[in-house]
């Protein structure tokens, strides 16, 4: 096989970042992992040779400070003492940050050198429309802390394949070529919802091998079952860098799996050279956990893919929210209308990929559109987003459609075109004042009520004793699954006996 391909032009060994302790918890099990249960699998995982581990970011901070009652900020402190060589990566929203709206430059700037000292190398940004004028600020900071900054290009489509009036070859080759110039140590193609089919993926790679000097780094969903074959195509075409999970937190919406990778690639000039009999051994370990957190995993169906992604392109977490929505309005049965609106509203609003926060706001209004009529209610989020307030769409809104959007919008009417984050107003000393009267509180924990004025705050001053730690924060044991099992065995039992 080796002497059959010229492998891009790239007979490196491919380099492997990891995935599973991040975007595979929170593909799988909604982030609920708690950092206990990691430190056994992380040690191991420092040994395997990986290129970086994702631990941090997305929906990381949200989920541990509202849901778990950790401190967001200590989990990469103490992974730290267990992994002492592999890089610690994170995904950073531009000036999203870890949160659904753009911040201020002053939360921006302390944001990253917080991360930064708390133990954070790889920085992968993106921006939900590919707007980089939302990377200035975060991107300055990871380059004074002489961190890694990975440009992200997220990934999208109008038709089946790649191509078309707006996400074709040349979108993405101007894209990368904007993260060159901003000084990007790496570039990533984001392929959040596993839309990137493998003869795709082999183009897109193969382009931006011959364009860029920067190194490839391909990220792609399992849903719609195309990501591994995607993935080789990939390293056949160049790739320097790829993402995957250990098997037990693989597959579904969440990764590839590194296992069967590894074993494609041996003995050739691609072989990422990693030890099989560690990753299973971890991947014992990862199994003996996993039942801690199966009531985040609950498949509601035989298959492992969710082969309508291919037609309607919706990334599994949206459809999740769709479903929470259409259930709370008692209308689910309405769910395929709002997959058709879904693609409609998206074009109309100027064609975003669908990816936080932009996939929350079509889909939001896209199952309102449905419930209600055409743009009847509207969000502040939609209207931020057809005023400007979260950067350049791809495509030009109907001005007529923008006008109706805007009624009675407190900018007014006429479309933002500067910096979003120009039109913010400082933040930090709000957030400041929120936790002055907490005793204890430091620079991280104002931060944490920076990023989320609840629900972060709320968390800070459970965090230093001034409230109690809420029954639904506490850990589930182990001893708890099976106290549940038992009691489940019993009911069946005395069913059966009736």
């Amino acid at each position: 096989m080796s002497q059959e391909l010229d492998w891009g032009g790239n007979p490196a060994p491919l380099k492997i970042e990891d995935l599973t302790l991040r975007d595979g918890t929170q593909s799988l099990f909604a982030t609920r992992m708690r950092t206990e249960d990691m430190l056994e699998v992380v040690e191991m995982m420092d040994e395997a040779g990986f290129w970086a581990m994702e631990v941090w970011g997305g929906a990381t901070f949200d989920s541990m400070s509202r849901f778990l009652g950790e401190d967001p900020w200590e989990r990469p402190r103490t992974l730290r003492k267990y992994a002492k060589k592999t890089p610690f990566a994170m995904l950073l929203r531009g000036q999203n940050l870890v949160g659904y709206r753009n911040y201020a430059d002053d939360v921006a700037r302390e944001f990253v050198d917080l991360s930064c000292e708390a133990g954070i190398n790889v920085f992968r940004v993106f921006d939900a429309l590919n707007d980089y004028r939302n990377f200035e600020t975060v991107v300055e900071r990871v380059k004074a802390n002489g961190q890694h900054f990975q440009g992200t290009i997220c990934y999208s489509l109008t038709e089946r394949r790649m191509g078309g009036p707006v996400f074709n070859l040349e979108y993405y080759l101007d894209k990368a070529a904007q993260l060159e110039i901003m000084g990007a140590d790496s570039i990533c193609i984001k392929d959040m919802a596993g839309l990137i089919a493998p003869y795709d993926a082999y183009n897109l790679v193969r382009a931006l091998k011959e364009k860029c000097k920067a190194p490839i780094h391909l990220h792609s969903h399992y849903t719609s079952g195309m990501a591994c074959m995607s993935m080789l195509k990939a390293a056949e075409a160049g790739v320097d860098i790829i993402d995957t999970c250990i098997a037990p937190f693989a597959l579904r919406t969440s990764h590839p799996a590194v296992e069967p990778i590894m074993v494609s690639l041996e003995g050739t000039p691609r072989d990422p050279g990693l030890d099989l009999k560690l990753m299973l051994a971890i991947g014992e370990k990862l199994e003996k956990v996993a039942p801690k957190y199966r009531d985040y995993w609950m498949p509601n169906k035989m298959s492992t893919i969710d082969t309508g992604v291919l037609v309607h392109q919706v990334p599994g977490g949206m459809i999740s929210n769709l479903v929470s929505q259409l259930k709370e309005a008692k209308a689910l049965h309405r769910i395929n209308e709002v997959y058709q609106e879904v693609a409609v509203t998206r074009r109309e609003l100027g064609t975003p990929p669908l990816v936080t926060p932009t996939s929350q706001i079509v889909g939001v209004q896209a199952v309102l559109n449905v419930l209600f009529g055409k743009y009847k209610m509207v969000t502040n989020e939609t209207k931020g987003l057809a005023y400007g307030l979260y950067g350049k769409t791809p495509t030009k809104l109907d001005p007529a459609l923008r006008e109706k959007i805007l009624k009675g919008f407190k900018y007014g009417k006429d479309p933002f075109d500067a910096r979003p984050a120009d039109i913010l107003e400082p933040e930090m000393d709000a957030a400041r004042a929120r936790v002055k009267d907490v005793p204890g509180a430091d620079k991280f924990d104002v931060m944490t009520a920076a990023i989320y004025d609840q629900t972060g705050t709320e968390y800070v001053k459970i965090k230093h004793g001034l409230k109690p730690l809420p029954a639904a924060m506490k850990p589930k044991t182990l001893e708890d699954i099976k106290a549940e099992d038992a009691a489940i065995a019993e009911c069946k039992k005395q069913l059966k006996a009736k």
